[in-house]
């Protein structure tokens, strides 16, 4: 415990699964968290939940640069300058190459690759001037394997992987790290979703599948994530962290 002490964590998509265990452990671990989501009565019932001594909620878009500025200005009004910053806010595509649309194409991206750029940009200022600051993007396995009618959700992952790889670069003389992390299956609403897509009995092949026979909780992920928000983690940077139960150590067959 402790390891977020006097830090301020801001969340994209903190409302629910990953997010919200995310802004559970960061309270947990001693940091004042703010998190943004577009589910204005789950974001609110969160919050209130945790207290709102330490804990801000704005509701609002991650793919607008504006929504983003709102919030986030708000919860440095509250708390200060964000020293810690989760790429958390993410959706599914069930498409095929030919007949997805363009404004399909452009939704999936608007959310899974450019608003982590949005919100970096919103909270890296502040970063920069105090020559610290760490920033986590929730990525997936899928930016090394994938699934059909995924289509172009790998994609954009891979990207969020390419993202974490330049900011890192780009801002490592400034004392700030930028990490990925790849969670394999894990126990969320886009989980279940996917489940929900295909025969009941995909569930029980996943789970056949793995090693460790289950995939991950919510919570589990968020672990890893404080870990790399922490100065645990003070020379881990630009790196892509796989937290899957060892889903991709292995073979087909």
């Amino acid at each position: 415990m402790g390891r977020l002490d006097g830090q301020h964590v801001f969340v994209t998509g903190g409302s629910r699964g990953i997010g919200a265990a995310t802004v559970e452990k960061a309270l947990e671990e001693g940091a004042r968290v703010s998190f943004i989501d577009l589910e204005a009565a789950a974001g609110a019932k969160l919050a209130a939940g945790l207290g709102i001594d330490r804990c801000h909620f704005g509701q609002g878009n991650v793919t607008s640069a504006d929504d983003i500025a709102r919030v986030a200005t708000a919860a440095v009004a509250r708390f200060g300058p964000v020293t810690g910053l989760v790429n958390n806010a993410g959706r599914n595509s069930y498409a095929d190459p030919v007949g997805m649309t363009e404004a399909e194409w452009d939704d999936v991206f608007a959310v899974d690759l450019k608003a982590a750029w949005l919100a970096a940009r919103a909270v890296l200022p502040g970063m920069i001037a105090a020559k610290a600051g760490s920033i986590v993007n929730i990525a997936s396995v899928h930016a090394d394997m994938t699934y059909p009618g995924f289509f172009p959700y790998a994609a954009a992952k891979s990207g969020l992987v390419g993202l974490t790889r330049s900011l890192a670069l780009e801002v490592g003389p400034h004392q700030i790290r930028v990490n990925a992390l790849s969670p394999g299956y894990t126990e969320t609403a886009l989980v279940k979703e996917f489940f929900d897509q295909h025969e009941p009995e995909l569930r029980e092949k996943v789970l056949e599948t793995h090693p460790m026979r289950r995939i991950a909780t919510p919570r589990e992920i968020a672990n890893c994530i404080v870990f790399l928000l922490s100065d645990e983690a003070s020379f881990v940077t630009g790196a892509n962290w796989k937290a899957d139960g060892g889903l991709t150590a292995r073979f087909a067959g």
